[in-house]
């Protein structure tokens, strides 16, 4: 579904992807691990087009993406739910979700549209009129969401959807991906909660320092022992 090869994307002078290559697969969970710093949200920015790369190709169902504008890459079926959520603060709940569908021309469409994301997140319809910026965290990503499956999303990117949240909140978070992922949407996770992405991904990449380490299942990352230290918090011996 999404190929990524060989991708280099600098900030100047400081190659933050060195030569990346990662696939999302249809109808699957993809998670992407790494700590601060690796390389994790400039990949997800570069696969929108929010950045150039230098080097590389991205494909997505055998499309070409590197050099078309985010809001044609948002036309072609994919959609980012951005680190630290990035709601529209002034804006209302449901202008957020309006927000979400700028590209689409069919106004029966969208109202429906909008009635599921007020089924699937019933605290969003509660809170339909109030601004953005006065929900909490949780009903803000709940909110960030809703938004990027107001575009219709074949492959919904989500870079740290658990980033700040309290326990309790991370869990239903992670129950909506699994619930999204059931119901037919194909999902690229960037996470650092490898505990939880365990529950839900299919697939699995370690990228450190620009680089992917490790591509492997579930039951691979559990059994390597380097990421056992170094992600979740258990040592062999």
């Amino acid at each position: 579904m999404l190929r990524v090869g060989d991708v280099v994307t600098a900030y100047g002078q400081l190659e933050a992807l060195k030569g990346v290559s990662v696939a999302a697969e249809s109808g699957k969970i993809t998670c992407l691990l790494g700590p601060n710093g690796a390389g994790k949200t400039t990949l997800m920015m570069t696969v929108t087009g929010l950045l150039k790369p230098k080097r590389g190709s991205i494909a997505f169902e055998g499309q070409e993406l590197v050099g078309l504008s985010p809001s044609e890459i948002v036309a072609r079926g994919v959609a980012l739910v951005p680190e630290n959520r990035l709601v529209f603060p002034d804006m209302s709940v449901r202008e957020n979700l309006e927000a979400g569908a700028y590209l689409r021309r069919k106004p029966a469409e969208i109202a429906a549209d909008l009635d599921r994301m007020f089924e699937r997140f019933p605290r969003l319809k509660e809170r339909a009129g109030q601004s953005a910026g006065t929900l909490s965290g949780g009903e803000q990503q709940m909110l960030a969401v809703a938004r990027a499956l107001m575009s219709r999303p074949r492959l919904l990117l989500m870079d740290e959807p658990s980033l700040g949240l309290a326990p309790l909140i991370v869990e239903e978070i992670f129950r909506i991906v699994a619930e999204l992922n059931r119901d037919g949407t194909s999902i690229f996770l960037v996470e650092q909660n490898a505990h939880m992405a365990l529950k839900v991904a299919h697939h699995f990449y370690l990228i450190e320092q620009g680089r992917v380490t490790f591509s492997g299942s579930p039951g691979q990352l559990a059994e390597d022992e380097v990421i056992q230290r170094a992600y979740l918090g258990s040592k062999r011996g």
